[in-house]
């Protein structure tokens, strides 16, 4: 299963996901090594295609970095906090996240729109 790591250590996901609010944004950066690029998104896609069939999703957009970094990055909208953390802990995305290979390090992180 990947490795997930905080983004900001005071506020891990688990934490932010007791935080009833919404529309959110999950935005996750995944350290991929070069060779599991491929196969990666592979899992991800059958990752995302379970996540579009739950309440509460809204959107799904999935980034690489330039000049032949390492890094991908989901940026997924939801309704809510507690939508995403549904989705999260069922069963199902369990089964499908555990077969993440070990050398996959994720950040995820949630965030709330705000007006400038």
């Amino acid at each position: 299963m990947a490795e997930l790591q905080s983004l900001d250590p005071s506020t891990p996901l688990f934490a932010q996901f007791k935080e009833r609010t919404g529309p959110i944004v999950l935005a996750n950066t995944f350290v991929v090594p070069e060779e599991r690029a491929e196969s990666f998104l592979a899992l991800f896609r059958r990752q995302a295609e379970f996540m579009r069939a739950q309440p509460g999703f809204v959107s799904l957009q999935m980034h690489r970095g330039t000049a032949d970094s390492r890094l991908l990055m989901n940026v997924a909208v939801w309704e809510s906090t507690e939508a995403l953390a549904t989705a999260f802990g069922s069963p199902q995305f369990q089964r499908l996240a555990a077969e993440s290979p070990d050398d996959i390090v994720s950040y995820p992180h949630v965030f709330e729109r705000i007006d400038v």
